[in-house]
C-alpha cells in the first residue's frame, strides 16, 4: 500500500515538473546544442557554402592574444560591476527589509523593480543623455554649483559600469531582501541586549545569515555582465570593446557564426570554471 502511494507521489511530481524540464530542454539545451555544432564548422552550412568540421575556431582563441585580453577585460568588468552593485544594493535591501514598513516599503520596492519594466535600450540611451557632455548631469550640476564643471562621462569605462549597475542592481537587492526578511528580528534584539554594537551585529549576525542571498545576487550579476555587449558598445564607444562585443560582431557584422559560437562556448567554460573554483570558498564562507 505504501509502495503504491510512493509511486503515485513520484508520478504526480514528475507530471508537475515535466513541463518545466521540457521547456528548459527546448529553450536552453537545444540552442546550445546547435551552437556547439556550429562551433566545429569552418563556415555556416547555408546555401552553397563549402564547410567542413574543424577545431580551427577554438584554436583561433589561443593563437590570437586579443581574445584572451578582451576576456580578461570582461572578467574585470564583471567583478567591478558586481562589487559596486553589492555595495549599493545590500544597504538598500537592508533598509527595505528591516527599517521601512507599510506602503513606503511598497513604493520603494516598486522603484527597485522599475528597470525591469523598461526596455534595455531605453535605459542605455537614457544614460547616454545623462552622461554626455552638456547633458542632464552637467546642466544640473552647473545649475546648482557656483562654478562651471565639465562632466562628460560618455565613451568611458565609468559610463559602462554605471549603465550595467543600473541594469543589474535589482538582482542583488531582491535576493538580499529575501534573505534579510528571513532573519528573525529577535536575533538582532538578542545581540543588542548582550551589548553588541551595530557594526558587530552587522558583521556577526546579519551578514552571515544573509550571505546566501547576497552571493546568489552576485552570481546573477557577474554571469551576464561578463558577456554583455549593448552597454559597452553604446556607452563605451572605442573603450567599450569587450569579449561580448567581439562575439556579437562575429554573428552580426562578420557573419562568422562558427567563430562566434566557439568564442561563446569558451566564455561559458571560463565562467563555469570560475564558479566551480569559487564554490568551495563560498560554501566555507556560509558555514
Amino acid at each position: 500500500m505504501s509502495a503504491n502511494l510512493a509511486n503515485q507521489e513520484r508520478l504526480r511530481i514528475f507530471g508537475l515538473l515535466s513541463p518545466a524540464y521540457l521547456w528548459l530542454t527546448v529553450a536552453i539545451f537545444l540552442p546550445l546544442s546547435a551552437m556547439l555544432y556550429f562551433s566545429f564548422l569552418s563556415d555556416v552550412p547555408f546555401g552553397d557554402a563549402d564547410w567542413r568540421h574543424t577545431t580551427e575556431n577554438y584554436q583561433a582563441f589561443f593563437q590570437t592574444k586579443t581574445y584572451a585580453t578582451l576576456l580578461w577585460k570582461s572578467i574585470r568588468l564583471g567583478l567591478t560591476v558586481t562589487a559596486v552593485a553589492v555595495l549599493v544594493g545590500f544597504p538598500c535591501a537592508y533598509v527595505l527589509a528591516k527599517t521601512i514598513k507599510g506602503r513606503s516599503r511598497e513604493a520603494l520596492f516598486l522603484l527597485v523593480i522599475l528597470p525591469f519594466w523598461s526596455n534595455s535600450l531605453v535605459r542605455i540611451f537614457s544614460w547616454a543623455i545623462v552622461l554626455r557632455g552638456n547633458g542632464v548631469l552637467e546642466l544640473g550640476l552647473n545649475a546648482i554649483l557656483p562654478f562651471q564643471v565639465d562632466v562628460n562621462l560618455m565613451f568611458s569605462t565609468p559610463a559602462v559600469v554605471i549603465g550595467l549597475v543600473h541594469s543589474y542592481l535589482p538582482y542583488v537587492i531582491l535576493t538580499s531582501y529575501l534573505a534579510l526578511q528571513a532573519i528573525d528580528d529577535n536575533l538582532i534584539d538578542a545581540a543588542r541586549s548582550m551589548g553588541a554594537n551595530k557594526l558587530t551585529i552587522l558583521w556577526r549576525v546579519i551578514l552571515p545569515l544573509s550571505l546566501p542571498g547576497l552571493l546568489a545576487g552576485a552570481v546573477l550579476i557577474f554571469v551576464p555582465v561578463v558577456g554583455s555587449f549593448m552597454e559597452p558598445r553604446i556607452l563605451g564607444g572605442r573603450v567599450g570593446t569587450y569579449y561580448g562585443t567581439v562575439i556579437e560582431d562575429q554573428f552580426v557584422a562578420v557573419f562568422n557564426w562558427p567563430l562566434g559560437a566557439a568564442l561563446s562556448f569558451i566564455l561559458l567554460a571560463v565562467v563555469l570554471l570560475i564558479l566551480a573554483v569559487a564554490s568551495p570558498v563560498l560554501k566555507r564562507a556560509q558555514t
